[in-house]
């Protein structure tokens, strides 16, 4: 398994050259919350969390489809997101994220490693750094 180091992972944070201004982070609870966390500290944007389960901790499904944990208590209408999650191995998890948040100006996707609209790495599964 390549591992990556929090500082490699941090910098490509810093370095990340976004096309949009964004006026909210949303992080899907709980993978996307680490790098949501460091992108609003260079963003300095509004912060919130979609609590979505789909996979236990060593990534093996646990239902078919994303469920949602708890309803969306923060408004969206016309707003511009930074939709972040860790890592996307299909893509259902952000899809669904996309559909809840769909009252949104603009959603863009984030994802350390995977395919979004922003991503950091496109590589077979690693292991992040800040999971113990």
């Amino acid at each position: 398994m390549n591992d990556k180091s929090f500082e490699a992972v941090a910098e490509r944070i810093r370095t990340v050259k976004f096309r949009e201004e964004f006026d909210m982070i949303v992080a899907i609870a709980n993978g996307g919350i680490i790098p949501a966390a460091l992108l609003n500290q260079r963003l300095n944007v509004e912060f919130q969390l979609l609590k979505l389960h789909l996979r236990d901790t060593n990534q093996k499904p646990l239902y078919d489809v994303p469920q949602l944990v708890e309803g969306v208590k923060f408004e969206v209408e016309g707003r511009t997101i930074l939709l972040v999650e860790d890592r996307v191995k299909t893509g259902a998890t952000l899809n669904y994220a996309r559909q809840l948040l769909s009252g949104a100006k603009l959603v863009r996707t984030f994802a350390v490693n995977g395919k979004a609209d922003y991503c950091l790495y496109d590589e077979s599964c690693f292991r992040f750094p800040w999971i113990l």
